[in-house]
């Protein structure tokens, strides 16, 4: 007995051919797949057009320090000026040869400065094109604090962003590291440039072991960028020293013309910082007070004291 299909149930599916809606769905998928490969063709063009980006990150505290003591002796910033933005430029040419096919975003420059002012000298640096100046804190021991951590969030940030490709690392703190490892997490390479060291290193072991290249920068680099500071000698010093009070005088005389020069808006920057002065700010006071009184102030540390009393009395008192 043949077995009939009950009326009304549709036809066995099996051997069928398939049904002109099997037909639709499948051409449907491939328009969308079609579609989806050009929109990544073109997704992939555009990336291959845009180019690669770097930024340079410059520890201050570091390159003071190195670039002193290779080319003068010493790491004391009082001893010597730095020619900022001629270093700068040369790390930024260096960079345009090291990345040959990578723009510039820009050159941080991180240093301390009391309550985060800046200094007439980081003032100049920030005014510079494509530099961003960050600035930690300076405690009473002249030591910076917070620049690490500035540090690893520029680094962390621009490279989750993808605003980085490479970044140069100036410095040699060890606690750079967890900034080294959090950009390398977000894809960027990280290459750490330091400052040639006469003797052993200037930069921790754990910093060398992390990064994805190393450089070092020697004397030739270093030295039209660093100038020892003349030491005055006076030979007639036989007689006594002046009294605290004249100093004093003396002191509130100089920050009379300071404030002459500089203006009421950099006096409201200096004040916070009371009773400290930026180290610029307080070597020029002593070398003009020197200059004045025709012999050194070196070994009088009570005649200094009194010196930046009064020109801080004078200063307040404008204010």
């Amino acid at each position: 007995m043949d077995d009939a299909q009950p009326p009304g149930f549709p036809a066995s599916s099996h051997g069928s051919a398939a049904t002109p809606a099997d037909g639709d769905r499948t051409t449907a998928l491939a328009d969308r797949l079609d579609r989806t490969n050009e929109l990544l063709t073109r997704m992939l063009a555009e990336v291959a057009k845009t180019p690669s980006t770097h930024a340079i990150f410059v520890d201050a505290g570091y390159v003071y320090a190195a670039a002193g003591l290779l080319v003068t002796g010493t790491e004391d910033r009082r001893s010597f000026d730095l020619d900022a933005e001629g270093l700068i430029e040369a790390l930024i040419d260096k960079a345009r040869i090291i990345f040959a096919d990578s723009r510039l975003l820009r050159v941080y420059w991180y240093d301390g400065a009391r309550r985060r002012i800046h200094t007439t000298e980081q003032q100049t640096i920030a005014e510079l094109p494509d530099v961003k100046v960050r600035l930690g804190n300076l405690n009473a021991n002249n030591q910076q604090k917070g620049v690490d951590s500035l540090i690893r969030t520029d680094l962390e940030s621009l490279a989750r962003h993808r605003a980085i490709s490479d970044a140069a690392l100036v410095g040699g703190d060890e606690d750079l590291v967890p900034a080294v490892e959090a950009a390398q997490g977000y894809g960027a390479r990280v290459h750490l440039w330091g400052i040639e060291a006469g003797d052993g290193r200037n930069q921790a072991e754990p910093l060398l072991w992390e990064v994805d290249s190393q450089r070092t920068f020697d004397l030739d680099f270093c030295k039209p960028y660093v100038t020892r500071r003349p030491v005055t000698t006076y030979e007639q010093e036989n007689g006594p020293p002046p009294s605290r009070d004249d100093v004093r005088f003396l002191g509130a005389q100089i920050a009379a013309k300071w404030l002459a020069e500089r203006g009421r808006q950099q006096l409201g920057e200096l004040l916070p910082g009371r009773p400290y002065l930026p180290g610029p700010v307080d070597q020029e006071l002593l070398v003009e007070a020197e200059r004045m009184l025709q012999r050194s102030l070196r070994g009088h540390s009570d005649l200094r004291r009194s010196l930046r009393d009064g020109f801080w009395q004078h200063l307040q008192s404008q204010y």
